[in-house]
């Protein structure tokens, strides 16, 4: 019995050594897993920190262009809901609103002087100016199937964002001929509508047609002059008989009103499109309309003119130098890059360039005179012309500034490469002539695809001749375009000149290329005709730039404004690298209110006839909120065209006052003192 206990209790020692030893497997076993797992967890734990990273890399990941696509997005966005949420309103809503704010609004100018007994007595020609008149496609490509009759200019511009590259091959013009390409026709709109409003809610004309109708202006008695923009004033009388038809219709009128002349409203390029007509209309044919020297004094009472760059915009030097102006250099230097980026195949300022260099009406607006009107080196006069703030006299008409800044701004460099040039005496400025440099392709615009511009052809050498030569006055900046765009100027010269004529008896001058130049022609035979300048001052406007040569000179646009040359102060009239002058936004008072002030004040050579001349100046005042909308008293170029005061002025001249009942001129402006410093032969 004993032995068999001894057996028992020894297998039962063994039996728990042996689940012991189990036991530690299974805990080693499981120490192993465990380190496994905890393992396994790290490397999860890992993965999913590093897809955490790269999620937040890439939300970091955002360029300018995300940035612009939003804001645009956004802007648009906004603008549609807010114009869809104005559509539900109530008509008389805005006004209640606006009322309850601001206190009861004063009469339109049409309601006002249709209460003190003023009718409709001559009738009314519009003459809109570049880019505010709609145009309609007649024929195009395969890719603008179904636009037929529909505006690729003006209206909503759906096609812009549609089919981009469509919309400007068919907005572009032949590059030889500035006239249609092969198979393609866009064509002005006709009627009111054409320029009475440029976009939804974007007045032109309207505020004015509206104002007329009040005192009992119908469409039998108002005229739309639409012709297409783009091409040469010329050209429009040899593709779609423009001219002609403003001739007939405006006798028309005159016959069908009970004899009483034509009162003719020209806005901004149109002004100079109307000049050229006065010439064109009493020339014989085939290159007149021969309507005889005295057609003037037959059918026109007066001609006023609205933001009228008689003498040309520095604007458009900016515009066909390097695609641009103060607007867009601002743009460029918010979004580096992205203007020139190859978005979508499109890379914009090159095709904005290419498309609008075809355009040979932008050249009609190259300052004209050179430096005999706009200043030299040394000089300009504007010479010490400082943004101040104004006072108004008691007489109303008059006003005087407080200087703020005595800096002396050389307004006659219109172009300089740095602004340590454009500041320094022109004795330490050494410019090396660019006229004789030598051209050639660059290798690297085989890399720029389809988007050609003339600067292609300048090569290296050319685009540094250009900066080298640092500074550009009016006379030399016509050197200077012929040298970088040869092709568009050979178009441009043989429709527009730029000079001041010596002898305007010379046979010379009956060419069509010196008609739309006030300082190469003479004013019709109407002694009794007038003619007003009404345009709007006090809103800083561009004079002159400062460039540098753009980092992506080899393959874009190889000049740019240089928007970090700021003046010493905020009331310094040098802001993000234009100089800026009195104004409209648009055009300088000297180019609006020269001739009308000087040049044909009384009887000279370019007004032998005694045509009387008006100046009439409105003082901008931005809207007092944002429910006024463009304001009732603005002076900028386009939204003067809803100002009470002018449309007042209009209204009483087409109902049949003179310069002498509007109590003659207005002026704000130091346009008579600049206007004195010019020394014109008259």
């Amino acid at each position: 019995m004993s032995s068999v206990r001894r057996r028992r209790g020894s297998e039962a020692q063994s039996k728990e050594i042996q689940a012991e030893e189990n036991n530690k497997e299974e805990e080693e076993e499981e120490k192993e897993h465990g380190e496994d797992d905890n393992d396994k967890n790290k490397k999860k734990k890992k993965m999913k920190d590093e897809k955490s990273k790269e999620k937040q890399e890439k939300k970091r990941k955002w360029s300018c262009i995300d940035s612009c696509c939003w804001f645009v997005g956004c802007i648009c966005t906004v603008w549609w809901l807010m114009l869809f949420l104005y559509k539900l309103m109530p008509a008389s809503l805005p006004q209640y609103v606006t009322e309850a704010i601001t206190g009861p609004l004063p009469d339109p100018p049409g309601v006002k002087l249709k209460k003190e007994g003023l009718t409709a007595k001559h009738p009314v020609v519009f003459v809109p100016g570049i880019v505010t008149g709609g145009l309609e496609l007649w024929e195009g490509h395969q890719c603008a199937e179904g636009l037929f009759r529909k505006r690729l200019w003006g209206g909503t511009f759906g096609e812009v964002y549609k089919r981009p590259s469509c919309w400007a091959e068919h907005m572009s013009l032949d590059n030889e001929t500035g006239l249609d390409p092969p198979g393609i026709r866009v064509r002005p709109v006709s009627g009111l509508v054409a320029a009475d409003y440029f976009a939804p809610g974007y007045f032109v004309w309207a505020v004015l047609i509206a104002n007329l109708a009040h005192i009992g202006y119908e469409e039998k008695s108002m005229y739309m002059a639409a012709y297409d923009w783009r091409i040469s004033f010329q050209n429009t009388e040899v593709r779609d008989r423009a001219l002609s038809r403003i001739k007939s219709n405006i006798e028309l009128m005159v016959a069908t009103n009970g004899g009483n002349k034509a009162v003719i409203l020209p806005h901004s390029m149109g002004v100079l499109y109307f000049l050229h007509f006065m010439k064109w209309v009493e020339a014989p044919a085939p290159m007149g309309g021969g309507g005889g020297s005295d057609w003037c004094s037959k059918y026109i009472k007066a001609v006023v003119n609205i933001g009228g760059p008689f003498l040309g915009v520095p604007k458009a030097i900016a515009g066909l130098f390097s695609a641009e102006a103060r607007d867009i250099a601002v743009a460029r230097a918010l979004a580096p890059g992205f203007l020139d980026n190859d978005l979508f195949r499109l890379q914009t300022l090159q095709h904005v360039m290419r498309m609008t260099r075809t355009w040979d009406s932008t050249m009609s607006m190259i300052p004209r005179g050179g430096e005999t009107i706009w200043g030299g080196l040394d000089w300009s006069p504007e010479e010490g012309y400082t943004p101040s703030e104004r006072k108004q006299n008691s007489n109303n008409t008059q006003l005087t500034g407080q200087e703020t800044n005595k800096t002396n701004v050389n307004y006659g460099r219109m172009i300089s490469f740095g602004r340590d040039v454009a500041e320094a005496p022109s004795t330490e400025i050494e410019m090396t002539d660019f006229r004789g440099a030598i051209k050639g392709h660059s290798v690297a615009n085989t890399s720029c695809r389809d988007v050609w511009t003339e600067y292609h052809d300048m090569g290296v050498e050319g685009v540094r001749a250009v900066a080298e030569h640092k500074v550009y006055t009016a006379s030399s900046i016509i050197d200077l375009l012929q040298f970088v765009a040869p092709k568009m100027m050979a178009r441009g010269s043989a429709h527009f000149s730029y000079g001041i004529a010596d002898n305007l008896d010379d046979p010379k001058y009956q060419h069509y290329k010196y008609w739309s130049n006030p300082l190469e022609t003479k004013l019709p035979n109407a002694p009794d005709m007038e003619i007003f300048s009404m345009y709007g001052v006090g809103l800083p406007t561009e004079r002159a730039y400062i460039y540098k040569l753009s980092p992506y000179a080899e393959c874009y646009i190889p000049f740019e404004i240089d928007t970090t040359a700021e003046g010493p102060d905020e009331d310094s009239c040098l802001k993000g690298g234009v100089y800026t002058v009195d104004g409209d936004e648009t055009v300088p008072v000297l180019s609006t209110g020269f001739m009308c002030a000087k040049g044909w004040r009384g009887k000279t050579r370019f007004n032998p006839f005694g045509i009387k001349t008006y100046i009439r100046e409105y003082e901008h005042s931005p809207p007092a909120n944002f429910l006024e909308g463009r304001g009732t008293q603005s002076g900028a170029h386009v939204d003067i065209m809803g100002n009470f005061a002018l449309i007042e002025d209009v209204i009483r001249v087409a109902a049949g006052a003179k310069g002498e009942d509007l109590r003659g001129d207005q002026v704000y402006s130091d346009i008579f003192k600049w206007s004195e410093k010019i020394k014109l032969r008259l």
